[in-house]
């Protein structure tokens, strides 16, 4: 009875407290070596909002006449470079899906090649696939479109293959018990058990692309981050705030019509 009484009730094992220590110190050891590889200079951080009161009243008053001239047009080459790189997105990634998804490519070779491509895709960023297409293109909006087609496979294939092997398996066994080709098999069998995902997966990525075709224009990949690049290395920050007020303007509204779109079809 006494020994029952002097035995302490402990949340964790010791194993577990030395593991959770060794996580916690790692974690601790990373952050101070993130920042003092980042030389972060205290001088700076003092004056930062001097600075950014500065840049704001030379931001003000916005160049508002500015817009049809010469944002306009690099805005809707943006527009265009997403939506464009979405539609070439989604061509490729689809094939790739079908192949990386277990239960209809029952192959594991190919299952694992596939995914290797989704994960090659996705694990270069856009900026980079831009740089590189500038490099083999040179500076426009087709080496801005292929940058955001190239990066979004790896995100749509993905998604587009979790949902594949998700989906029910007795409509499939009935279609391949009856003798269907393949192609009435992945049009019946697949297509309206994936078609809510598709379009939530291909909207959202739409919607993620306008935001990044906005920036692609800063490596020379087209669209109105060109006309930014250029009214900030011209010191016009008006001309750079009206660019700015814009981009917000169209992110905004791609929001609310993406959302406004999947009310609608999903």
């Amino acid at each position: 009875m006494s020994d029952a009484l002097e035995r302490e009730w402990r949340r964790f094992t010791p194993a577990e407290r030395i593991g959770r220590f060794v996580v916690y110190f790692c974690v601790v050891a990373a952050i101070v070596a993130s920042l003092r590889s980042v030389e972060v200079i205290p001088e700076f951080l003092y004056d930062a909002p001097e600075q950014i009161g500065d840049m704001l009243g030379r931001m003000w008053p916005v160049a508002w006449r500015h817009y049809p001239e010469g944002v306009h047009g690099p805005l809707m080459d943006s527009l265009h470079i997403a939506t464009l790189g979405t539609v070439l997105a989604v061509l490729m990634a689809v094939p790739v899906a079908f192949l990386a998804a277990r239960n209809v490519t029952p192959y594991a070779w190919l299952n694992y090649a596939a995914k290797l491509i989704l994960v090659a895709a996705r694990s270069v960023n856009t900026l980079i696939w831009a740089l590189f297409f500038v490099a083999v293109l040179g500076p426009g909006a087709l080496a801005g479109t292929l940058a955001i087609a190239f990066h979004s496979i790896g995100f749509t294939g993905k998604l587009l293959g979790e949902a594949l092997e998700e989906s029910n398996r007795g409509t499939i066994e009935a279609l391949e018990a009856s003798g269907a080709p393949w192609l009435s098999i992945a049009l019946k069998g697949y297509w309206p058990q994936l078609r809510p995902a598709f379009w939530a997966i291909v909207l959202f990525r739409w919607d993620i692309n306008v935001r990044e075709s906005a920036v692609l224009g800063l490596v020379g990949a087209g669209g109105v981050g060109m006309a930014l690049d250029t009214a900030l290395n011209l010191f016009q920050w008006d001309r750079a705030a009206m660019i700015l007020v814009a981009i917000l303007a169209v992110v905004v509204a791609a929001e609310v019509a993406t959302t406004q779109l999947r009310k609608r079809i999903i």
